[in-house]
């Protein structure tokens, strides 16, 4: 093969750049959300539910956005679906490489969602949050603009969309119920500890700038190893790397239990859970698109995101409740459940599959 077939398209290196700009907004918000709730509610356990309500309209979006690209094709669609459009325009051979591609434009996200944060809190004295929401605004035109010059897949015809296996035979197969549950539960893990994150630190007193810069090397943790994800899942296989994915979201609960409040502690414990959901989450996500064939696809990615945003969604939503209630190490324990089921879920897939083989 040579080395002009070996290349990505441009619009995979696109994708990756509107995934950029998806993820500058999300940190901006996640570094910002959970104070504003906190400074507005009067009942502190509501802190984080304006970052729950984000969550919740991707949640109640996720099939009927997955049906309308299905029908016009993946430019009508949301930002969520970039990395499944990613594994599309390249094919089965290099899926996996170009969905860490996509992913690695989160690394830009690290450096400027929270800077951007810090910087914009400042923009209107009277008013120390509208900054941020302005510059949001600019973020999210960009990307419409970019996401214009790619060249993406196209609506489908009547006939691609028929066929195919019920949707309850599809999310039976254990590939896909594991699939599922590493992204549901590695999502969720790692929104709950990091969405409580920003209040741990108020509470002892850190302000926007340290807060700022743990979220940041969170983020560059969730996305810089992406540019390697890809690699290890084509050298060593997806459960292996969904397996180092769940104990490092292990360790990073450990960290945040045993060592004491600090933030080099923050910054250590988030870059941890930060890795462990980026194995999750694209190894994951490779691992759900050999689940379903094309005719299924619409089907299939509207109901896993819909079952991991609904995840994200709780988890938001409750982490407020948790860490006013009890604190930042019960938060922690919650956490560790989720865990547990989904190493026990890949060991699960890892024992059907070997059994197969040998069989």
């Amino acid at each position: 093969m040579n080395t002009q077939t070996e290349r990505m398209p441009a619009s995979v290196y696109l994708l990756s750049l509107c995934n950029a700009y998806l993820f500058v907004g999300a940190s901006l918000l996640i570094t910002v959300s959970a104070l504003i709730g906190f400074e507005l509610a009067e009942d502190k356990r509501l802190s984080t539910l304006p970052l729950a309500l984000q969550f919740f309209s991707i949640m109640c979006t996720s099939v009927p956005a997955s049906m309308i690209m299905g029908k016009y094709g993946r430019k009508a669609g949301f930002g969520n679906y970039y990395r499944f459009t990613a594994a599309e325009v390249v094919g089965p051979v290099k899926k996996s490489l170009a969905i860490s591609l996509v992913m690695a434009g989160g690394v830009i996200a690290a450096f400027i969602g929270p800077n951007l944060a810090n910087w914009s809190s400042n923009m209107f004295s009277a008013y120390k949050f509208a900054g941020p929401f302005v510059v949001l605004l600019g973020v999210y035109v960009l990307s419409v603009f970019t996401i214009a010059f790619a060249d993406l897949p196209k609506k489908q015809n009547a006939q691609d969309n028929q066929g195919g296996r019920p949707i309850a035979q599809l999310i039976m197969q254990p590939i896909f119920l594991v699939a599922v549950i590493c992204q549901m539960l590695g999502y969720g893990t790692m929104n709950f500890v990091m969405s409580s994150t920003p209040l741990a630190m108020n509470m002892h007193d850190y302000g926007m700038a340290d807060t700022a810069l743990v979220i940041q090397w969170h983020v560059v943790a969730m996305f810089a190893p992406s540019f390697i994800t890809g690699h290890l899942i084509k050298l060593f296989g997806n459960i292996p790397v969904l397996f180092l994915g769940a104990v490092l979201g292990l360790v990073s609960i450990a960290i945040n239990l045993m060592a004491p409040i600090s933030v080099s502690n923050f910054v250590i414990a988030l870059i941890t859970l930060g890795v462990s959901w980026n194995f999750l989450y694209v190894g994951g996500t490779t691992l759900l698109t050999d689940a379903y064939e094309p005719n299924e696809k619409s089907r299939a990615q509207g109901a896993n995101d819909l079952a991991v945003f609904s995840m994200v969604t709780v988890t938001a939503l409750s982490t407020g409740t948790v860490h006013h209630l009890y604190g930042w190490e019960t938060v922690n324990m919650v956490a560790l459940p989720m865990l547990f089921v989904t190493l026990l879920a890949i060991i699960w897939l890892w024992l059907k599959q070997r059994s197969s083989h040998t069989a």
